[in-house]
Order: C-alpha cells, then sequence, then structure tokens
C-alpha cells in the first residue's frame, strides 16, 4: 500500500536548520510530483514547496523563498525539505504529500497521498 513517511521534526531554536525527510512506497515515486505543506494550531494546511517528478521543476510560498529548498532522490523514493535561518513562524506539523490529480500545484486538494506529519517547532 501507499505509505509517505516523514522524518526530521524536532524542536530548535530560531536561526537553526533542520532536513526533513519523506520516504515513499507502494508506488512509482518518479512518477508523481511531491509537495511540502504545513499545519500550525488553529490555522488551515498550507503548501509550503512542490517540485516535480524530475526534479526539474520547483515552487514555494513566498514566506520560504531563499530559506527552504525542497529536493528529491528518485532512486530511493525520498523528498527532502532543507529548512535554513528558520523563525517562530516556521512551527507547525509537516507534510509531505503526492500530487494524484491535475489541479494547481499549491492546492491540496490535487495531492491524493499523505503522510503521517512531523512536529517542526521553532523557539525565539
Amino acid at each position: 500500500q501507499v505509505q509517505l513517511v516523514e522524518s526530521g521534526g524536532q524542536l530548535v531554536q530560531a536561526g537553526d536548520s533542520l532536513r526533513l525527510s519523506c520516504a515513499a512506497s507502494g508506488f512509482i515515486f518518479s512518477d508523481y510530483d511531491m509537495a511540502w505543506f504545513r499545519q500550525a494550531p488553529g490555522k488551515e494546511r498550507e503548501f509550503v514547496a512542490f517540485i516535480g517528478s524530475s526534479g526539474s521543476i520547483t515552487h514555494y510560498v513566498d514566506s520560504v523563498k531563499g530559506r527552504f529548498t525542497i529536493s528529491r532522490d528518485n532512486a530511493k523514493s525520498t523528498v527532502y525539505l532543507q529548512m535554513n535561518s528558520l523563525k517562530p513562524e516556521d512551527t507547525a506539523v509537516y507534510y509531505c504529500a503526492a500530487r494524484t490529480v491535475r489541479r494547481y500545484f499549491n492546492d491540496h486538494g490535487a495531492y491524493g497521498y499523505w503522510g503521517q506529519g512531523t512536529q517542526v517547532t521553532v523557539s525565539s
């Protein structure tokens, strides 16, 4: 069955870096566009970053541009989110997702496969 398993979330201080990983199984990973979303307490799930199936196309929400980098290793069926210069407002549960529907890349409705999430907490 399809599985997306995130890891790497933890409590860090403002200005620190973290790398999140998402290991995929149960589907042909290299055929799928992937994305990271996040959800803070009391807020809606928010698009963070997108990467095309080959890795050549990426998109980011404005608030993380220049600080976060999405990448993928199709040989390992893994997508990554490198997060630098973390801020308290980055605190959220981070989810990886695989796009299964041809809707806009930042629309969570385009993603049919989701992981369970990993908690990132940034203290000030």
